[in-house]
């Protein structure tokens, strides 16, 4: 299958890059070879997963991150990469 991340879900992991590297120097990188890692998991597996607020979501092996995507054909959208710790409804309005 192919694979596209869009801008939105880019912008969430730019976002988490910024908070785990203010956590401490290098977790940025290391936050974002991890989930990079997760979603080119989805490229064998996608469409697999149950879906939450209409969209599939794997959740990250190593932080508490959700990739939320979706199956056409045979290509996979990534739409958002969000914190699991957040409130659901804003997970729900951020997935809208």
């Amino acid at each position: 299958m192919n694979l596209s991340i869009l801008p939105s879900a880019l912008n969430d992991l730019a976002d988490g890059f910024d908070f785990y590297e203010k956590q401490e120097r290098g977790l940025g990188n290391y936050f974002l070879d991890s989930l990079f890692a997760d979603i080119d998991f989805l490229k064998l597996y996608g469409g697999i997963h149950r879906k939450v607020f209409g969209l599939h979501r794997s959740l990250a092996k190593r932080f508490p991150f959700a990739i939320y995507y979706e199956v056409k054909a045979e290509q996979i959208f990534v739409r958002a990469v969000l914190d699991c710790r957040r409130d659901p409804k804003w997970i729900r309005q951020k997935l809208k």
